[in-house]
């Protein structure tokens, strides 16, 4: 009985082992098919307890030329959800719908059928992420990912751009430097525990893993009185939006780079990207009259024309093939710096005509204009400017006025620079320092992109642009109080639909330097569709707003002070029946025979000098309004000596004496006689005196 007991349990025994064996076997068997056959149970197994983490690297700051904050990185809550641990899905989607203040639906729809990690919103608020965290919801946790900011807000949003979401750079200085501002991303093996939060079992330095810092050419000040002043004078003009550039000629530092509407960078995604763009550089439109300052510089470049070149614009008309150029009011016979002051079109044209469309083509081509600015800036435009070999008669008259041809803000902001720079073109610059995070700051030197212009060219066109901001000139209220400024009016039609110019629809443009004896900016204001006036009227009196501001951070305390405009005179012009001796630009003579005679007039024609190549004594010659001398009330008067003086002296001596002067000659030499002689007594109202003008070396 006890040997059958025994045989019994040592049978159950051998049937458990053999069972025993059998499930390891099947267990060991299960586990090899899981792990080498179906290995899908343990990438969830994995998924649920271990992760990837990719961590970025810190972003580099970026900062003002004074090392102030203009972007910085800070971490911003994400909430995410594992759908399987949802306890309540609907319930829980709708109640973070209303925490997060976003339709229920559209979470719903991000989930989807994803059983894994989710991202249900990103960069949410601290108040926001605080409530969620509190909750403990099963399945929906926080994590903390880098997030631009932007501690200015819109100010200068259109230099820096924005980063996206993923934390790449987009427009700008964001985009153009993106590569040194980004880290170096590391991934980490993290585990999670049993309510989802990140186990970490390796430390990250930050310093080995972070972007380089960028201090940038701006000034955050003089930008903050920009930007104030140009919203301002855009809301005093109804105008549709503007812009202001303000450049150091000897470095090409972009100081200041202002446009209205603007956006602010710490809500991107409330903007169309096309609002983000920079207008500055991605913008090519018609630069109207301040492209004359450059038709000038390039004919006197050439020898097409001398500061003392007769301009004779007759009755203000001129016609070429396909059109007809007339101007507002009638300058008559004039140098290059009357056709500047007044803005003449017609005398533009004249001088276009005698410099020839391939010079003119390859002075514009030295200038920067047509070409990308070299400046590294995301979707720069090069503008446009066609070959002088497609140009037409009517192209070349346009261009000379600013039509017809397309810049960009930058590239007349870089060209005007070059005349207070000796006529060197300065790329811009951007960025004057990099970093990187465990470095030192290295500077980024000034480029040049070469000669432009003749020094002593520059020099004298700068004097021309002087002119413009007096009382016959149509950027009088560019003055400054104390302050010689140079600078140039434009206003330029804009294209309606059908291809015609517009009778009300413009951009009013002003480019000038101060001051004007020793350059500390160049400065390009532009106005787009303001409402009522042109350059001189709109354009003008913000450029001083803003260069007041700029001189005061040198130390130079001024205002603006606009110039009472002087009474417009009849230039002077000889009748039909005296004289018919040709003025003439260069060797292309016209006729005052060809032009209508003019009424005596009773007051003294205005003095308009000829620009000296001594820049001193020129700008003192222009720093003041023209004095208006009376009439002298005598019955007789003797006829001084007008024998061996230039154009601008013999102009002088006539206002002085209330006398009328008809020219015979180029008018680029020196007066060789005169009618009636030196000394004669004649009449009161016997006021004119004609002069015949030596010619002009080199004249031929």
């Amino acid at each position: 009985m006890r040997s059958q007991a025994l045989r019994t349990a040592t049978l159950r025994v051998r049937i458990l082992e053999i069972s025993l064996i059998l499930l390891f076997f099947l267990l060991a068997g299960r586990a090899g098919w899981l792990s080498v056959v179906e290995t899908r149970g343990g990438i969830l197994g994995d998924d649920q307890s271990w992760r990837d983490l990719k961590f970025p690297g810190a972003r580099g700051v970026i900062l003002d030329r004074d090392r102030r904050e203009l972007a910085i990185s800070i971490q911003a809550p994400s909430v995410y959800v594992y759908p399987t641990e949802l306890v309540d899905r609907k319930a829980v989607v709708a109640q973070l719908g209303k925490i997060l203040e976003r339709d229920p639906k559209a979470l719903e729809k991000r989930i989807g059928d994803r059983s894994g990690f989710v991202y249900l919103a990103r960069w949410v608020t601290r108040d926001q992420a605080e409530i969620i965290k509190k909750l403990k919801l099963p399945g929906v946790g926080l994590e903390h990912e880098p997030r631009r900011t932007y501690p200015a807000g819109p100010m200068a949003a259109s230099l820096l751009g924005f980063v996206d979401i993923d934390g790449k750079g987009r427009r700008g200085v964001e985009q153009m430097m993106d590569s040194w501002l980004q880290g170096t991303s590391r991934r980490i093996h993290v585990g999670r525990d049993a309510r989802g939060r990140l186990l970490v079992d390796e430390s990250i330095d930050p310093r080995g893993t972070a972007g380089g810092d960028i201090a940038l050419a701006i000034d955050l000040a003089l930008q903050a009185k920009a930007e104030s002043a140009l919203v301002a004078s855009i809301s005093a003009t109804a105008a549709r939006g503007g812009v202001i550039v303000v450049v150091d000629p000897k470095t090409g530092d972009i100081l200041t780079l202002a446009e209205a509407p603007g956006f602010d960078p710490n809500s991107f995604r409330d903007f169309p990207y096309k609002a983000t763009r920079s207008r500055a550089f991605t913008d090519a439109v018609e630069p109207g009259s301040t492209f004359k300052a450059f038709l000038v510089a390039a004919a006197l470049e050439a020898g097409a024309l001398d500061a003392e070149t007769i301009i004779d614009t007759g009755e203000g008309k001129i016609r070429v093939p396909g059109k007809s150029i007339e101007d507002k009011r009638k300058i008559g016979a004039s140098d290059a710096a009357g056709v500047l002051r007044h803005s003449s079109n017609v005398g533009a044209v004249l001088i276009a005509q005698e410099l020839g469309s391939e010079r003119y083509r390859a002075a514009l081509d030295r200038l920067g204009f047509g070409n990308n600015t070299r400046s590294g800036f995301p979707s720069e435009s090069a503008g446009l400017m066609r070959s002088w070999k497609k140009w037409k008669p009517v192209d070349q008259a346009n261009i000379a006025f600013g039509q017809g041809v397309n810049v960009t803000a930058i590239q007349l902001a870089m060209a005007v620079a070059s005349l207070a720079n000796d006529g060197e073109l300065m790329r811009p610059r951007i960025v004057v320092a990099k970093r990187r995070a465990t470095g030192t700051w290295e500077s980024s030197p000034p480029i040049s992109a070469g000669q432009a212009v003749d020094p002593e060219v520059a020099r004298i066109v700068v004097e021309m642009l002087e002119t413009t901001i007096s009382a016959e000139g149509t950027g009088r209220k560019a003055a400054l109080a104390g302050v010689r400024v140079a600078g140039k009016t434009g206003t330029a039609q804009l294209l309606e639909p059908n291809g015609s110019y517009s009778r009300n629809r413009h951009t009013a443009w002003f480019i000038g330097l101060v001051p004007a004896d020793d350059p500390k900016a160049a400065i390009v204001v532009a106005l787009d569709e303001p409402k009522q006036g042109g350059g001189g009227v709109v354009a003008a009196p913000l450029f001083a707003e803003v260069a007041a501001a700029l001189l005061a951070r040198h130390g130079i305390i001024t205002e603006p002070q606009p110039i009472p405009a002087a009474p417009f005179q009849e230039p002077l012009m000889a009748s039909t029946n005296e004289i018919a001796a040709p003025v003439s630009v260069g060797g292309s003579a016209r006729s005052v025979a060809e032009l209508e005679p003019v009424k005596a007039i009773s007051h003294p024609a205005p003095t308009l000098p000829a620009v000296s190549t001594k820049p001193s004594a020129t700008a003192r010659a222009f720093q003041q309004p023209t004095v208006q001398h009376p009439t002298i009330q005598h019955p007789t008067m003797l006829i001084p000596d007008f024998q061996g003086t230039s154009l601008s002296s013999a102009r002088s001596l006539a206002s002085a004496e209330s006398l009328k002067l008809q020219f015979s000659g180029s008018g680029r030499g020196r007066v060789i006689s005169q009618e009636p002689a030196p000394g004669t007594i004649v009449a009161a109202n016997q006021r004119t005196v004609v002069v015949s003008f030596s010619v002009h070396q080199g004249d031929g």
